[in-house]
């Protein structure tokens, strides 16, 4: 088990979990988009968190500012926090609006909110687990459109939570985190959205 569990620290890196959220909204609000929106939204999340912010590494690594894509250190974390809210600006702003898309807009913001407070805290020269954070807000989030959509999502939900032990036993084991710094992370990222569900449920 100890050699599995650090596997689902890169199966399950911050970095997918924006477009996760996004296959989530889709499922369950399927019946109001067509597969050309449907595509169209996915590819729109997709790049904006997930193909630039690689590229953003790879940039951030190739000059020396960042060693592993995990990025332990809290001095490395800086430039990929700031880039990733500007990202989630632009994208809240001009694709996943709150008129067309309110609950994907809703997760987005609370994503923005987590990564300000994650990255305020690393001006505190503190740090919370960014894979906590992106798990946690994930689970409230397909908690929210089960509700929001009376789903029956019971197996879904499990598997998530069950996911945010099985993520923080793999962080534990990669000696990426102590325990505070998994317990804020899952706090920062729950929080903001659970406060914005009631905007929009």
């Amino acid at each position: 088990m100890k050699k599995i569990l650090p596997s689902f620290s890169y199966i399950f890196h911050p970095i997918f979990i924006p477009a996760l959220a996004t296959l989530f909204y889709l499922f369950y609000n399927d019946a109001n988009f067509v597969i050309q929106e449907k595509i169209f939204v996915f590819f729109q999340v997709t790049i904006v968190t997930l193909i630039i912010p690689a590229l953003v590494f790879l940039l951030l690594r190739a000059t020396g500012n960042i060693d592993t894509i995990m990025i332990a250190k809290i001095s490395q974390r800086k430039i990929p926090l700031i880039v990733h809210c500007f990202l989630i600006i632009l994208l809240v702003r001009k694709s996943i609006t709150i008129d067309r898309y309110p609950e994907l807009h809703f997760f987005l913001l609370g994503g923005l909110m987590s990564t300000l407070l994650a990255l305020i805290l690393l001006f505190l020269k503190s740090k919370a687990s960014l894979h906590m954070i992106a798990i946690s807000s994930l689970t409230v989030f397909v908690i929210g459109l089960s509700m929001h959509f009376q789903v029956q999502s019971i197996i879904f939900i499990a598997l998530l939570i069950l996911l945010n032990g099985i993520i923080a036993s793999s962080r534990l084991e990669m000696n990426a985190h102590t325990h505070k710094e998994l317990v804020v992370g899952f706090c920062i990222g729950a929080v903001p959205q659970l406060l914005l569900l009631l905007l929009w449920l």
